[in-house]
């Protein structure tokens, strides 16, 4: 893939930051697209395809990290918050809104450009397989009140709601399916998920698991469907079909 066919949109309100990392990454030779607030990025988003956001946190109006939990209830679009925070409890929150990665102010543009291309190079894998499978006969697995297409990557509920998975999110699934009833530790849960390009590890195993369970609708205080076991990993209890 050439650099030019893939956009780069970069979300921030202030302007040398914003400036700055547009002209990086077109002179890197990307093509680069900016917006100062939430709202613009939205309408960019409808028009264009964007392979990586370059987001930041605080903004006035819509935040980074509430656009981040919208875009990520039906887009793998990749996501790198950008901010001058350096507040652990922000990166964790960023990450839980499905943020591919995390960076603070002022930061070091290869760093950052490093961090893009592995997110670029994993959503154009995700892209590819989508599109070798869209030709494949549809089959789906069932548990408790769920169906989870593997030709769609989504969940339809009793009521027939459907709910859109992302990548990560549909591998941690398809994980505890295969594994049903069987204890999977975060380790066990990271050699079946690695096959992403990039670095995932036990924290990302845990925000997945959030995520997940807040789609399943399955209370963490009192799951039935993915169990918690304290200092081991987690189970998937329900009963699968094919």
């Amino acid at each position: 893939m050439l650099l030019t066919d893939t956009t780069i949109l970069v979300v921030d309100d202030e302007p040398v930051t914003r400036e700055y990392l547009f002209s990086y990454f077109q002179n890197v030779g990307y093509k680069v697209l900016s917006a100062e607030t939430a709202e613009q990025a939205e309408l960019i988003l409808k028009s264009e395809k964007i392979s990586l956001l370059l987001l930041d946190i605080r903004m006035p109006g819509k935040d980074g990290l509430t656009l981040t939990r919208e875009l990520r209830a039906s887009s793998e679009v990749g996501i790198i918050l950008v901010t001058g925070s350096v507040d652990e409890y922000d990166r964790l929150i960023g990450l839980e809104c499905g943020a591919d990665d995390y960076i603070t102010k002022p930061f070091n543009p290869r760093e950052i450009l490093a961090r893009a291309k592995n997110i670029i190079r994993r959503v154009s894998l995700c892209q590819a397989q989508h599109e070798a499978q869209s030709g494949v006969n549809e089959y789906n697995r069932f548990f408790d009140n769920w169906q989870l297409s593997l030709s769609k990557r989504e969940l339809t509920d009793a009521e027939q709601n459907q709910i859109q998975l992302t990548e990560g999110e549909y591998q941690l699934l398809l994980c505890l399916l295969n594994n049903a009833g069987h204890l999977m530790s975060r380790n066990q849960i990271l050699d079946q998920i690695r096959n992403r390009e990039w670095a995932p590890n036990d924290r990302t195993v845990d925000v997945l698991i959030g995520r997940l369970r807040r789609k399943l609708s399955d209370n963490p205080a009192n799951p039935h469907l993915i169990h918690t076991v304290h200092g081991a990993g987690y189970r998937f209890t329900a009963k699968v079909k094919r």
